[in-house]
């Protein structure tokens, strides 16, 4: 069952991308994206009392451990602050691609710290996904193909949000799934309030919240909820399988946001577009058969 866990992230991390590129054009689009970041945390405060009420356990953790679960969460918020940043400038369908990058250093991070090890094939398969995302992030048609900005961007998120992950693996399998998830979602509620004590960044939430109360809540609302349970899909199925083995899978959200971009562009064009030119859905789909052969060889190699 580790494999349906692991894919309803990318499934869901795909429409939340959407949802992210829709949020920073139509509300962010002068405003600091850092604010963005506030909705994030709140859906840390508002899981925090349930989760301690039918898990009183939560409590009986080291300091030194909570510590650390706190950074974790602080982490993950941090990598979705390089991630807006990015997406603010790039289209969807750019910047999804290069969240693959997870997947290296999350090897590297769950062999230093886990003592994972994967075999060749398992390998072999997260090496197709990455050269299919690569693929779908080459633009063939402008001069400028290399962006080094974005890169810089999306490696630094996708370093910081792999060491988050190997360290919520750690502690999930030692003191519980939710105990863990507790204080990882203290982290996040956290960084939040750090965000909102700051003046500047405290006024412009409070502009946006009375410009556009009802459509700025209800949309982060919904994809945060959207974000919860892609985000607790896919920490679930780090307990059942190799860490690094979930990442790879992960990395298929790149298609589903390639195909949600097709279908808002075909049905739904004033919430996103995607270039649905011959020579780009070719390349995208020559990546796309790249990427689901990785996904088959991986999941080959785990059973």
């Amino acid at each position: 069952m580790w494999l349906l866990y692991a894919l309803t992230g990318p499934v869901f991390w795909a429409l939340s991308t959407h949802i992210d590129k829709y949020l920073v054009e139509r509300y962010f689009r002068d405003s600091d994206t850092t604010v963005l970041l506030v909705f994030t945390s709140l859906i840390g405060v508002v899981m925090l009392p349930p989760i301690a009420w039918f898990q009183p356990a939560v409590f009986d953790v080291p300091a030194r451990d909570i510590a650390v679960l706190i950074a974790s969460g602080i982490f993950y918020i941090a990598a979705m602050l390089f991630y807006l940043r990015a997406i603010q400038s790039e289209e969807a369908s750019v910047v999804a691609p290069l969240f693959q990058a997870a997947t290296l250093f999350t090897f590297l991070f769950a062999w230093i710290f886990l003592g994972e090890t994967l075999s060749g094939s398992q390998i072999g398969g997260a090496a197709l996904i990455i050269a299919g995302a690569l693929l779908i992030s080459f633009d063939i048609g402008h001069q400028r193909r290399f962006k080094l900005r974005l890169v810089m961007l999306m490696l630094a998120c996708t370093c910081v949000l792999a060491l988050s992950s190997v360290i919520f693996k750690y502690f999930a399998v030692r003191d519980r799934f939710w105990v863990t998830t507790f204080w990882t979602y203290a982290g996040e509620a956290l960084f939040g309030l750090g965000i909102v004590a700051i003046r500047g960044y405290r006024t412009q939430f409070l502009a946006l919240l009375r410009r556009s109360p009802g459509p700025v809540l209800g949309i982060n609302a919904a994809n945060e909820l959207v974000n919860l349970g892609g985000g607790i899909g896919v920490r679930y199925a780090m307990l059942l399988a190799p860490v690094a083995l979930v990442s790879a899978v992960a990395s298929t959200t790149t298609l589903f946001v390639f195909a949600f971009g097709i279908l808002l562009t075909l049905f739904l064009p004033q919430f996103g577009r995607e270039d649905l030119s011959r020579r780009n859905l070719a390349q995208k789909a020559i990546a796309a058969c790249l990427i689901a052969a990785g996904v088959a060889l991986a999941n080959l190699s785990g059973d």
